[in-house]
């Protein structure tokens, strides 16, 4: 465990020592991807069970330090043999931020309750988990890693991503950034660079955590791309924020 930043370097043994390194049958069925899959699902049942105290600790370091999240992913595999989360409270006080901030964007945008209704399934189902699984999946296929954990560092850069967009710029859509002025644009463009800069750093910082992989730096490059359309959008004032409005609207038709 870490101790004054220094991280404990004792690995707990994943064989038994009357088997020559092989597995038992019990080990070996408990650390297969089923076996914990299942038991992350099953924990979703187990409120009691989950660390809602250690998860607020995360998301409060993905801000200020997100280096220090990953230094847990370490201790995981060291002590549980995975590199994914196997406490889904994250998980459970994302989806909680996900319905609250979904809330509040269908009153700021006078949405009825239907339509927030649908605006919410439609986040959570296709901007958090659809988007996360394709590049989960794309991720995991280029860099040879858990799919757990690639999920996992999706639903790390997601969250100032979705905090900063949907709760931070809520309280400056009506009267400032959707406002045909140059302080809107450049407001709601700004806010736009900071969250998708956490969540390009956050990721790079998920892979550039695990030992075995190189060049994680390429991760990094999209940030050229990112400040070039930032520059562009100012210069031509493109407002993202009123063409995410309208685009929240027009899908809950």
């Amino acid at each position: 465990m870490y101790r004054g930043g220094q991280q404990n370097s004792t690995m707990l043994p994943t064989t038994s020592p009357r088997s020559n390194g092989a597995l038992g049958s019990r080990d070996a069925a408990r650390h297969t991807a089923g076996a914990k899959r299942y038991k992350y699902l099953r924990r979703l049942l187990h409120f009691r069970q989950m660390d809602f105290e250690f998860a607020l600790w995360q998301m409060l370091y993905l801000f200020t330090s997100p280096q220090r999240v990953y230094r847990n992913f370490h201790y995981r595999k060291q002590t549980k043999d995975q590199w994914a989360r196997d406490d889904p409270a994250f998980l459970v006080l994302l989806s909680i931020w996900l319905c609250v901030s979904t809330i509040g964007f269908g009153l700021v945008l006078d949405m009825g309750i239907l339509e927030t209704l649908k605006l919410l399934l439609w986040v959570v189902f296709v901007d958090c988990i659809g988007v996360g699984l394709l590049i989960s999946t794309l991720m995991c296929r280029n860099f040879d890693v858990e799919w757990g954990y690639a999920f996992d560092v999706h639903l790390n850069a997601f969250y100032p991503l979705l905090v900063i967009l949907h709760f931070l710029q809520l309280f400056f859509i009506n009267h400032v950034i959707n406002v045909d002025w140059f302080l809107g644009y450049f407001l709601g463009n700004t806010l736009w660079l900071i969250a998708i800069g956490y969540y390009l750093y956050i990721t790079f910082l998920g892979y550039n955590a695990l030992p075995f992989l190189k060049n994680t730096v390429v991760l990094l490059y999209p940030f050229a791309l990112l400040g070039l359309i930032y520059i562009l959008s100012v210069s031509l004032g493109w407002n993202f924020t009123q063409g995410l409005c309208w685009f929240y609207k027009y899908r809950v038709q």
